[in-house]
């Protein structure tokens, strides 16, 4: 993979009420026809993503939503879509029509933004058609948010528009660290990556990219090998690495063949802190023990990829969970951007990395399940857990550390 991921992009939502212009809005600020426009109402059904560059703040995606006043029983459904896409936006642009004005529609949406503490930039598009009287009117911000009147059509405004984004986007940090605060410069990381059915030919994984290219900033050194080969390429290192990642699934020979003394995690585990609250998830180990007959776990992924035979979120995590809690469990998944909004029937979730969703997201994921006073751990973990080293894979992280042994010392069902 050439360019940044998705996952790493600053999110800008372009939302607002059917024709008041988005997809004309995202097709001037892209120089590009990327969202189908049209007269008729209610044209952008399912969100669009247009990745591009915007400096200073770099890489970012616009997403081109449906019309907020869509009606309907499949409108609704589009109005909800629009609102998920609010999940993962750093930024969000309401576009209003000049020529109606500002409605209920784009002020109820406005404090919906306040209370997310979502920035936000108002955009009154179809400008070149107002007199000046109406256009002085309309430049008033509204909700404490600055306005930028604009033509889509015409271009008026549209440069206006991305210094406006770059004034009041907080875009600097948009993502904690991922192994730059464990490893220094000059030190070596090494990097287990088993080949298997489930790796995509002729590349890497994201995680295992990411990772490199992490590294590789923080002026560290990756050295990257397959299991098998784990324990000659320690010996020919002339000093111990600073770190030892693995894929998860290959933790139990990783572990012994890594010295004691050498800090070991996991890629999932990794990904699980950048993305969310890592302290959060390993809590969130200790409710699968106490499963019991009848319960639901939701199982979830933040990608849709094709399901191999002995495949990790759907045969072998509920394989292993059945192990440990016995009774019969029952089991629901879900993938992608999906995420069910009650979440009332489950006794725990166990999510994956998250690689391909932002941190925004992920602490949306995360927060739910802590409103609902329900259980969320995390791919890693239950397999380092399963295998008997979940302390070993958390050790390079204190606070996770600290949350596991105060749930042991509280009283909570451990098996160590």
């Amino acid at each position: 993979m050439n360019a940044t991921p998705m996952a790493n992009r600053f999110h800008i939502g372009i939302f607002g009420r059917r024709n008041a212009g988005k997809s004309s809005l995202i097709n001037a600020l892209t120089g590009q026809d990327i969202a189908l426009t049209s007269d008729v109402p209610g044209t952008t059904t399912d969100p669009v993503y247009k990745a591009m560059e915007l400096l200073p703040i770099g890489p970012v995606v616009l997403i081109d939503t449906a019309g907020l006043d869509d009606s309907g029983e499949l409108g609704l459904k589009r109005v909800e879509k629009s609102y998920e896409v609010l999940r993962r936006c750093h930024f969000a642009i309401v576009v209003v029509d000049g020529t109606e004005g500002f409605t209920p529609f784009e002020t109820e949406f406005l404090r919906e933004l306040r209370l997310r503490k979502i920035p936000a930039l108002c955009v009154v598009n179809k400008a070149d058609l107002l007199d000046d009287e109406r256009r002085l009117a309309l430049a008033k911000s509204l909700e404490g948010v600055p306005v930028v009147l604009a033509g889509a059509a015409t271009g008026e405004g549209v440069q206006e528009v991305k210094a406006q984004i770059v004034a009041n986007a907080r875009f600097e940090d948009v993502e904690p660290a991922l192994v730059g605060d464990l490893i220094g410069p000059g030190q070596v990381a090494v990097l287990v990556t088993p080949i298997d059915k489930a790796a995509p030919k002729g590349r890497l994984i994201l995680p295992q990219q990411q990772t490199i290219r992490d590294i590789l900033e923080n002026d560290a050194m990756a050295l990257v090998t397959k299991d098998q080969e784990l324990k000659a390429a320690l010996e020919g290192l002339s000093e111990p690495p600073a770190i030892v990642i693995t894929d998860s699934q290959a933790f139990l020979k990783v572990s012994a063949d890594t010295p004691s003394s050498v800090p070991l995690t996991s890629f999932s585990i990794l990904f699980a802190r950048q993305k969310g609250d890592l302290a959060e998830l390993v809590r969130g180990i200790r409710r699968i023990e106490s499963l019991q007959p009848g319960e639901t776990v939701l199982i979830v992924e933040g990608c849709t990829h094709h399901k191999q035979a002995d495949d990790i979120g759907t045969v072998k995590i509920p394989r292993w969970i059945r192990q440990m809690a016995g009774g019969d469990i029952r089991f629901e998944w879900t993938s992608g951007a999906s995420f069910p909004r009650d979440l009332s029937r489950y006794a725990v979730i166990v999510h994956c990395g998250g690689c391909m969703l932002n941190h925004r997201e992920m602490e949306y994921r995360i927060g739910r399940a802590r409103e609902g006073g329900l259980a969320i751990t995390n791919y890693g973990l239950v397999i380092a857990y399963v295998m008997g080293i979940l302390e070993r894979a958390i050790a390079p992280f204190p606070s996770a550390l600290l949350a596991w042994q105060e749930g042991r010392t509280s009283g909570a069902p451990s098996r160590f």
